[in-house]
């Protein structure tokens, strides 16, 4: 097949992306020119020069993550739901009826590696049921790159009780990959060149992804009729939350998250994001596009591609098939972490993933927005080490200020006094303050002008859980600051963090733990407001907001693990829990109360070998 060329964005997404970048750059600008004034106050010298940068960068990101928020207030309109052309890849192909043409048509896929088995297939038989419900016909390959020989038991055991639940053994593969060349990407890559010609789609999932059947039916609906689209993603909502961390983050997703994401969406166009999981493929264009070579080096930069999902994504936009996130498909669920120390370990990962962007940026014929798209995620950990910079250097230029000179002229008569330059400050950090406040309150806003709030949020009741989640992640902010930097750090230094196993269903933490893992942002927040309180006395007050949970992060970090159980950050899915979820509880508690599958189900297991697949 020839060379595709990626299509230019329309004019709708070229506007809202220059608006976005114009207003980003303005309040850089302007934050900027407040700080170069406050600094004139005693001179204008090189430490200046270098905060007055720091503060232009981290401003214009602050401004481009609230341009997000309020590109996506405004609902979404129908011509922005069916966005297929007819001059995109694939228009000529056959649009296909269910039932006709192929025998099977979608494959759910499950990478899963050292996950808990009886929980992950669990899932399966709950999504399985609801598909049924739905109408939709589907086969499942679990696909699991497990190396520990105990555990790939337990994994076909649960295999078994899943085919024993579902009667499904003709549609439902368990592979156990020998060689885990590429980790999950080369997972799903070995799948798709070995078997995926037997289908037409696939929907990717995680092995604690849920979704209902309807939501897959929509899905699977918009592929057969929009042929140049080769990427369908949702907005998964996480759900099964219990610690005070959790419930902030879940409550977090379900009502900031949609409303963020339908402005990624307006900026993005079709060059949008995939996250890796509850998304769905168009087999004949992952495989014509996204075979993900090793980078040349070792690990950090070398190796297997980690954040592999958005390389994919462009790849696609590449060849010249759309990638689209729609935040409006219901049923799209998925389990978040429960405490910032698991949260931590996540992001170490994404940390490193996508600073091996860097390396991507030059790739051959990407659209240039999945460049800007490369450079966004690259900039969202390096920003931490700016933020941090920027309070040394600060704290660097308050000790080395010159002493004020009330005579500068031999022969003077009346004292002259230092500008007060105290406004600016205060208008900076205002500003900033802004940034980070106004689109949440405008989101709140919008919610209880049209009833979103009362739709599983609890109406008014939205309004104390949004400032709740906004105290809680200020006070979080310093600590993941910490976190983040300290991952940056050690990848620019040459350490390799790996992919370590999720540690899902982890919650509270013991405080002996928290200390452990806390102590050394307590040891530099102590230093920091110490060394500030010694030489620069009169900005202690405004380092207190980073300093002071720097100091108490043990306590933060095992506070929030706690336990949570009443009505503050309450979501839908606390409210009125999705039928898969609850489905998936039912099943799952009822294969945890009983003993292990009998010799029975384990012989009615169909384990097969890589080569069982149905091949092309």
């Amino acid at each position: 097949m020839g060379e595709r060329r990626w299509a230019r964005a329309d004019t709708a997404t070229r506007v809202t992306r220059a608006v976005a970048l114009t207003l980003a750059a303005a309040a850089a600008l302007t934050a900027t020119g407040f700080m170069a004034d406050a600094a004139l106050a005693d001179g204008f010298d090189w430490l200046d020069v270098l905060r007055s940068a720091l503060v232009c960068v981290t401003t214009a990101w602050l401004a481009w993550g609230a341009v997000q928020a309020l590109t996506g207030l405004a609902p979404r309109r129908r011509v922005e739901r069916r966005e297929a052309t007819l001059d995109s890849p694939g228009a000529d192909a056959a649009q296909r009826v269910p039932g006709e043409g192929s025998e099977r048509e979608l494959v759910l896929l499950v990478p899963i590696c050292n996950e808990d088995p009886v929980a992950t297939f669990s899932r399966i038989a709950a999504m399985d049921a609801s598909l049924h419900e739905a109408g939709v016909s589907a086969d499942v390959a679990v696909l699991s790159d497990t190396r520990d020989e105990e555990a790939a038991r337990a994994e076909r055991d649960a295999f078994a009780r899943l085919l024993a639940e579902t009667g499904a053994g003709g549609r439902m593969f368990y592979r156990r990959r020998q060689d885990n060349w590429g980790r999950k990407a080369g997972n799903v890559e070995d799948f798709i060149r070995r078997s995926g010609g037997a289908w037409d789609y696939a929907l990717v999932l995680d092995a604690d992804s849920l979704m209902e059947g309807r939501a897959v039916a929509q899905m699977l609906d918009r592929m057969r009729a929009e042929p140049d689209l080769g990427l369908l993603q949702t907005l998964p909502n996480l759900h099964s939350a219990r610690s005070v961390f959790g419930r902030a983050l879940q409550f977090s997703a379900a009502f900031f998250s949609p409303v963020f994401s339908r402005g990624l969406a307006r900026m993005q166009g079709r060059t949008g994001p995939f996250w890796g999981h509850n998304a769905m493929i168009r087999i004949r264009a992952f495989a014509e596009s996204c075979a993900l070579p090793p980078l040349r080096g070792r690990p950090p930069f070398g190796g297997p591609i980690l954040s592999h999902d958005y390389v994919e994504a462009a790849l696609l936009a590449r060849a010249g098939w759309r990638v689209t996130l729609d935040e409006t498909i219901p049923g799209s669920y998925e389990e978040g972490p429960d405490n910032i120390l698991s949260f931590a370990r996540r992001d170490r990962r994404w940390c490193q993933g996508n600073l091996q962007h860097i390396r991507l940026l030059t790739t051959p014929g990407l659209h240039p927005w999945s460049r800007f798209t490369f450079l966004q995620g690259i900039f969202s950990y390096l920003v931490s080490l700016v933020w941090g910079l920027f309070l040394v250097t600060s704290i660097a230029a308050a000790i080395w200020a010159p002493l004020p000179d009330y005579f500068p002229d031999p022969h003077q008569l009346f004292p002259v006094f230092p500008s007060d330059r105290t406004r600016q400050i205060v208008a900076l950090g205002i500003g900033v303050l802004g940034l980070l406040v106004l689109p949440k309150l405008a989101i709140l806003a919008g919610a209880l002008i049209s009833g979103r709030a009362r739709q599983g949020f609890g109406g008014w009741r939205a309004a104390p859980s949004m400032l709740a989640e906004l105290l809680l992640s200020s006070m979080l902010a310093p600590l993941h600051l910490a976190y983040q930097t300290r991952a940056v750090l050690q990848v620019l230094s040459g350490a390799d963090g790996g992919w370590p196993a999720n540690q899902r269903g982890e919650g509270q933490l013991t405080f002996g733990e928290s200390l452990a893992a806390g102590a050394w942002i307590s040891v530099i927040g102590a230093a920091g407001l110490g060394l500030v309180a010694w030489v620069a006395p009169e900005l202690t007050l405004w380092l207190l907001p980073v300093g002071g949970p720097m100091l108490l992060a043990p306590l933060l970090i095992w506070a929030s693990s706690l336990p949570l159980d009443n009505w503050l950050f309450r979501s839908p899915e606390e409210a009125d829990p999705s039928p898969v979820i609850t489905r998936w509880r039912e099943i799952h508690g009822r294969w945890t109360g009983a003993p292990g599958a009998d010799q029975a189900q384990a012989g009615a297991a169909r384990v097969v070998a890589p080569t069982g697949l149905p091949a092309e």
